[in-house]
């Protein structure tokens, strides 16, 4: 049983899925990894929910939140998640953004300065040209889609499921993330991160103003995004902090208790 408990709110016309804790101060917007849900933080929830109100979402397009074409960049994500932020009434909350949401919570800092209290982010794409290990750079960089087209819808879940270290997963949150998958919804997703090329390195540039302080966690032995990634914004960011935890691509999973650590004296220190 998971203490993670959806539910769906329109916002901008989208059905977007959220989950919360009980409220207590300060507010932290959680968002969703892929190819997985709001589920992904099943293994960290009770632990992040005693120092701070959890507002877990998917974000558009993915988990089991309504797509809309024109939010699937990093730049106009990071746009809905300061629309998501005003929708719960949240005046500066941390946000944690691991994954896709890396790109996205930099573009938000980076155009709304003062926003957040805090960003906590990595695993994440951050390079021009990118650094990027398999399958990811295939999905950013291959010509020919048709290849994934073909896949059964659950294909890509799975794998990535399969590649999580150290760490089984509790069949709510399996059955999640496989049930987020269907038709063609993988390739539909997949302009998000092919652009990555052009918003990274329009990123690269706002990066050295971004004042909001960031929390850069990343596994030491990552094969989907190497430390390159984080280690770049580390020496970018003006008021950021690094920790490679021993850990694979889903260190938020594989190593639960070190990443609820790292948040959470983060929190208390900012």
């Amino acid at each position: 049983m998971s203490d993670i408990q959806p539910r769906f709110r329109t916002i901008d016309g989208l059905s977007i899925r959220y989950a919360e804790s009980p409220h207590q101060k300060p507010a932290a917007l959680l968002l969703s990894p892929w190819p997985e849900s709001l589920y992904a933080y099943d293994a960290t929830w009770s632990r992040l929910a005693e120092h701070a109100h959890l507002i877990a979402v998917d974000l558009p397009g993915f988990g089991h939140s309504e797509l809309r074409e024109d939010l699937l960049s990093p730049s106009a994500m990071g746009e809905f998640i300061v629309r998501i932020a005003d929708e719960f009434g949240l005046t500066k909350p941390h946000v944690v953004g691991p994954d896709i949401g890396t790109s996205a919570a930099l573009f938000a800092a980076a155009n709304h300065p003062g926003r957040f209290r805090s960003v906590v982010i990595g695993s994440g794409g951050a390079l021009v040209p990118t650094d990027l290990g398999t399958p990811l750079h295939e999905w950013v960089h291959d010509e020919d889609l048709a290849p994934y087209k073909a896949m059964g819808p659950k294909d890509i879940v799975t794998i990535a499921m399969d590649a999580i270290e150290r760490y089984e997963l509790p069949d709510v949150v399996r059955q999640d993330y496989l049930a987020a998958y269907h038709g063609h919804r993988f390739v539909e997703q997949l302009p998000y991160v092919r652009a990555y090329p052009t918003d990274l390195r329009t990123l690269n540039g706002l990066l050295p103003a971004i004042t909001t302080p960031v929390q850069l966690i990343n596994g030491a032995h990552d094969p989907v995004v190497p430390v390159s990634n984080v280690e770049h914004l580390h020496s970018k960011l003006p008021n950021s902090k690094l920790d490679v935890v021993d850990a694979g691509h889903f260190v938020w999973e594989e190593n639960a208790d070190e990443y609820a650590r790292i948040v959470t004296e983060w929190w208390q220190a900012n």
